[in-house]
């Protein structure tokens, strides 16, 4: 094969896959975009062993390796801070709805708004967390001001001010 050929499959290996690398870390799952990236970087590296030796092969890889933790590292950056922390994918309410139970006597008594609308569960909004609540049984419309009175299970228990 044409030295000049070679090079410059390697070169668009190496840069195509490179690309799709980082599209696929603001990408939920391990997807098209991934694998293709994956295999164009392993294409690349094999094109560089051919060409110019291990050495410069072992250096490929070294670079594909701190490409992917890179991807990796904005993809995480990005679930809790960026553009896929606003994503529906992301679950939100997790983390305070699971330690509302745990910390309902700091919730008892404590006035909010209902978040979402209670038919009879929902979410409510007490000093800026969002907690997963039921009522004992009656609908309250979302932006009703709401007490919380306990705890039951995974959720509070609220009733209307």
């Amino acid at each position: 094969m044409d030295p000049f050929l070679s090079d410059l499959i390697m070169i668009l290996c190496f840069i195509v896959g490179s690309g799709l690398i980082i599209v696929e870390a603001f990408i939920p799952g391990f997807g098209v975009a991934g694998t293709v990236g994956l295999l164009l970087e392993i294409t690349a590296i094999v094109f560089t062993g051919r060409n110019y030796g291990t050495g410069w092969a072992l250096g490929a890889t070294f670079g594909v390796l701190l490409l992917i933790g890179l991807a990796v590292f904005l993809s995480y950056r990005s679930a809790l801070h960026g553009r896929l922390s606003k994503s529906s994918l992301i679950l939100k309410d997790t983390e305070d709805a699971a330690n509302a139970p745990a910390n309902a006597v700091s919730w008892d008594g404590k006035q909010g708004i209902a978040a979402t609308a209670l038919r009879p569960a929902g979410f409510i909004e007490i000093e800026g967390s969002r907690l997963n609540a039921s009522t004992a049984g009656e609908f309250v419309k979302k932006g009703t001001p709401v007490v919380v009175t306990g705890a039951e299970g995974d959720h509070l228990l609220v009733r209307q001010a």
